[in-house]
């Protein structure tokens, strides 16, 4: 385990015997840039222009819950958790949420990470630097974020490294009780984008909940943005090799009918949860949308009654 440490105090210490919550987190985060505007693809030209946001994602309706209030840690690692590639100690990546917003990263202290103010709602938005270059070959990242009384070590912040992946546990970060997000610093797009279908036309403001091929989870809505080539889809960009799954429920708005994945309609009508492997070569079913010869986007499309 690696340790540096800077800025904690004896107070935040003692605030730190927490009672580990067993619940899973509800609400959602995503990355974003300094304003909490949105990026193309969640695509980044520099390490140093992806921040943290949380409550109420892109396309999210406006009464949609975000996390909820207290303190959080969170790490940057290779999309496939094995890698850390945060830098700083633990105690250095606090944020605090009141109001389903992030409102504050004073737990950090000194070290604490710089911060933006966020266009749509009044929210601080986290830079994630310092962290390392990921080995992924494709420039994919993954941010995460959990509880810090879920966090395997928040008894010694000073920490950089709670611990290699194991056991399902990632540097201290148990998955069902994280949040994640992956990004991309340069690179193309690797997605799968669920539509909404009613009556013949797109419906915007209705939700996903994606679930990592690590197990840890997030929630995606469906919207419409021309500028970011977002047409009435909820959106998971930068997906890693491994096994991903889209549970989609009914909801104000829409009653779950047929489901066609790839232009596949599946086994069975209703609400359900959909798999997805995702390989080398990305998954069956997902096409070339960017005209470069390779496929990247897969839609799932999900029929309202």
């Amino acid at each position: 385990m690696r340790k540096l440490f800077g800025g904690l105090t004896t107070a935040l210490f003692i605030a730190l015997a927490l009672v580990r919550v067993e619940a899973a987190v509800s609400g959602a985060i995503f990355t974003t840039v300094a304003d909490g505007t949105e990026v193309n693809f969640n695509i980044y030209a520099a390490k140093e222009d992806v921040y943290l946001d949380g409550g109420p994602g892109p396309g999210a309706p406006q009464h949609a819950a975000g996390l909820p209030d207290g303190t959080y840690v969170f790490q940057v690692t290779d999309p496939s958790g094995k890698t850390l590639l945060s830098t700083d100690p633990a105690g250095c990546r606090l944020f605090e949420v009141t109001n389903s917003i992030i409102t504050s990263v004073a737990p950090s202290g000194a070290c604490a990470h710089v911060t933006g103010n966020d266009v749509d709602h009044g929210a601080l938005t986290v830079q994630l630097m310092p962290y390392d270059d990921t080995p992924n070959n494709g420039g994919e990242y993954k941010v995460w974020v959990t509880p810090l009384s879920n966090y395997v070590c928040n008894t010694d912040l000073s920490l950089v490294d709670c611990g290699a992946k194991k056991q399902g546990v990632a540097h201290g970060f148990i998955p069902r009780y994280s949040k994640t997000d992956n990004f991309k610093v340069r690179g193309s797009i690797r997605e799968v984008d669920t539509r909404f279908v009613k009556d013949g036309n797109f419906v915007d403001g209705l939700m996903i909940t994606w679930t990592d091929s690590l197990g840890a989870s997030n929630i995606k809505w469906s919207y419409f943005n021309s500028a970011l080539q977002v047409n009435h889809e909820a959106h998971v960009e930068a997906v890693e090799i491994g096994t991903h799954t889209f549970t989609i429920g009914d909801q104000p708005g829409c009653m779950v009918g047929q489901i066609n994945v790839g232009g596949v309609p599946q086994n069975k009508n209703g609400a359900q949860s959909i798999t997805v492997g995702v390989g080398d070569n990305f998954t069956t079913g997902a096409v070339d949308t960017d005209g470069d010869g390779i496929a990247d986007t897969l839609w799932i499309d999900v029929y309202c009654q």
